[in-house]
């Protein structure tokens, strides 16, 4: 199963489009939270609200299953503080969730706490320690669960 998580475009229309058409072979595509758009922007993911977006009729968190797994999507600005990811996990756990994805700090992040995998694909748009605009891709294939940062440029045909 491949899925394809992005977060943090704030406003930016054209990343939305090019990795919905790059990727056609995922099986899910998550938003993060802060597109900053319409929720129109948003069909073909499966998206939550940020704290930037005012105006998008979005739940603040969303729990998908798939197959075997339970993905908690949240923007993450109200489970964590600074560097801990401790109400990320026990809200994981309390929905038992085994992945959690989740934006708003502009930085990829893959680690994994108490069997629960945190997935922060970083921003598509512009990340915060300097490095490239970015997203996630997970793979998962029987008992194992693969995470992948992805460098984005805008217009680039990959």
């Amino acid at each position: 199963m491949k899925i394809v998580v992005i977060s943090d475009n704030h406003g930016r229309v054209e990343p939305l489009q090019e990795i919905l058409q790059y990727h056609q072979d995922a099986d899910v595509f998550i938003h993060c939270g802060d597109s900053e758009l319409p929720v129109e922007y948003l069909s073909g993911y499966v998206a939550v609200r940020g704290n930037n977006d005012f105006y998008a009729e979005l739940p603040d968190y969303r729990v998908l299953d798939l197959g075997e797994h339970r993905i908690l999507v949240a923007h993450g600005h109200r489970l964590m503080f600074l560097d801990n990811r401790e109400l990320l996990v026990n809200k994981a756990k309390s929905l038992d969730c085994d992945i959690v994805c989740f934006g708003h700090t502009h930085v990829f992040e893959s680690r994994c706490i108490d069997n629960i995998y945190l997935v922060n694909p970083g921003s598509i748009s512009r990340n915060r320690d300097g490095s490239a605009p970015c997203y996630a891709i997970i793979t998962i294939e029987g008992d194992s669960i693969d995470i992948e940062r992805k460098e984005y440029v805008l217009g680039c045909k990959f």
